[in-house]
């Protein structure tokens, strides 16, 4: 019997040290140097005291991860673009090379140096990028793609579905080579705003279209929100997501283990990639696996096998 419970305390032991955080980090930083119409944050500006004060704010978020244990994911979702300011380059770096920290990524309109983002260790790093036709001409976006080839670091590309651009897309698709996933994200500001066949042009071009082109009923459902993935702020706040806007802890005073625990969804839908990735029932942590806070799907490039002679349709999703 004592043996029994030395074997099951050493599992138990095993079991916990290999618990997987998926963190989403946003700081106080607001500001952007693009204008997309469609973006509440275009073109804002930060004083050099607030960039300050999120530069001690995110150095402060690493510090505290580099204590950790635990098998931790994170994914920077700035209001703004991060990567202009040095210290985000550099802090994605250091995060990047500790043991425990599977993956460090970043959501990007990928306009800044990638310098500091080349001593990364590449098998931790990965970039969310997304392509703005308004905002920067495909062959410029495209030369910042193989700047992160040739510096062997992963990423996916992305853009916003709006019908003006679905040509640009279409272009971006097919001048990217074939092991990079191009994901759409559907423009939901206007009700009913894809006629069918719009919707099939885009599932064309990726093959996942349908599962952000839905909104789905959230509330009592299941989430993973709150339990092993989990939102913080500046101050250390912690929230289930960023839809929710509850505070369940502080990552700084407060014992994750006090924090965090399986919940059901207060929201009445939720309708944004970084929020139903993580619905147990839609099983797309399988999809994704280690790509999911990067946005590549595990599957990718073998797509194009399983789409050959297929009709795309929106069926499969719906």
């Amino acid at each position: 019997m004592a043996l029994f419970r030395r074997r099951h305390f050493t599992y138990e032991r095993i079991r916990i040290c290999m618990r997987t955080w998926n963190i989403l980090y946003r700081g106080s930083l607001s500001s952007c140097n693009y204008d997309c119409g469609y973006c509440p944050f275009a073109k804002t500006s930060n004083t050099k005291e607030q960039l300050e004060q999120d530069r001690v704010a995110f150095e402060r978020f690493i510090d505290w991860v580099a204590v950790q244990t635990n098998r931790i994911g994170i994914l920077i979702t700035p209001w703004g673009e991060a990567l202009v300011h040095s210290y985000y380059r550099r802090g994605m770096a250091k995060l990047s090379h500790l043991p425990h920290v599977y993956r460090v990524s970043i959501q990007t309109n990928l306009s800044a140096p990638i310098d500091e983002l080349t001593c990364a260790n590449p098998r931790s790093l990965a970039l969310w990028t997304t392509f703005h036709p308004s905002q920067v001409s495909l062959t410029r976006f495209l030369e910042r793609c193989q700047e992160l080839d040739v510096a062997n670091i992963r990423y996916s590309v992305g853009a916003v579905g709006l019908r003006e651009h679905f040509d640009a897309i279409e272009e971006l698709r097919q001048r990217l080579g074939p092991e990079v996933y191009v994901w759409i994200n559907a423009y939901k500001f206007e009700p009913n705003y894809y006629a069918e066949e719009e919707v099939t042009r885009l599932l064309e071009v990726d093959p996942y279209f349908g599962w952000n082109f839905k909104d789905y009923a959230s509330a009592g459902k299941p989430c993973y929100a709150g339990e092993s993935t989990f939102t913080v702020d500046a101050d250390g706040d912690i929230r289930r997501c960023h839809f929710l806007h509850e505070v369940i802890g502080n990552l700084y005073q407060d014992g994750l283990e006090t924090c965090l625990q399986p919940r059901v969804c207060t929201a009445a839908i939720c309708d944004c990639h970084i929020g139903y990735i993580h619905r147990p029932e839609l099983n797309l942590h399988s999809l994704y696996r280690d790509g999911l806070l990067e946005r590549i799907p595990a599957t990718w490039p073998q797509l194009d096998r399983l789409f050959s002679g297929q009709r795309t349709s929106l069926h499969q999703f719906v």
